[in-house]
């Protein structure tokens, strides 16, 4: 009976020990996650939820300042604290929102009058569409000053300085 007992502790105390290196093998896989996520600041980066709070600090606990409702919307990535990332957006203001809301995607917003968006990289070249300022699209390719842009599937070339956002 004793020999059962002390070979019932050895087991409990292996499958301790084994669920013990698999939660710090999971933590360090996390771990090696975030620190793989962090980018170091200034960068773009643009909101990725149908709605997204920016709060006054880095925490649930402040209270939200601003609710967007503009997935793709370019944000300039200011700060980081922990899983919050400081953000400026295209106004200026600037506050703290959740890593999960935001995403890699390069975007940006039209901030001229209006875009001429060309076939090519000149204004040479046909225009296709005009896209008014506020006009929030995906950015491709950028070089010599002009910018693929992808508009809801509306795709044509733009000057970038005429967008705010990715374009750098």
């Amino acid at each position: 009976m004793t020999s059962r007992r002390n070979s019932r502790r050895t087991l409990f105390r292996t499958l301790a020990l084994a669920v013990t290196g698999l939660t710090l093998g999971v933590f360090t896989l996390y771990a090696g996650e975030a620190r793989a996520q962090t980018k170091k600041p200034p960068y773009w980066a643009s909101i990725s939820a149908a709605q997204a709070r920016m709060r006054v600090g880095p925490n649930l606990d402040y209270p939200a300042n601003w609710v967007y409702r503009r997935r793709d919307l370019p944000v300039r990535v200011v700060q980081v604290h922990s899983n919050w990332r400081k953000i400026e957006d295209p106004s200026g203001t600037q506050g703290w929102m959740h890593v999960r809301l935001l995403s890699d995607t390069a975007t940006a917003i039209v901030t001229a009058k209006e875009g001429n968006m060309h076939r090519d990289r000149s204004e040479d070249s046909p225009l296709l569409f005009l896209a008014e300022k506020g006009v929030v699209g995906r950015v491709g390719d950028c070089d010599d000053g002009w910018c693929l842009f992808d508009v809801a599937g509306k795709k044509g070339y733009i000057r970038a300085s005429n967008l705010w956002g990715a374009v750098d």
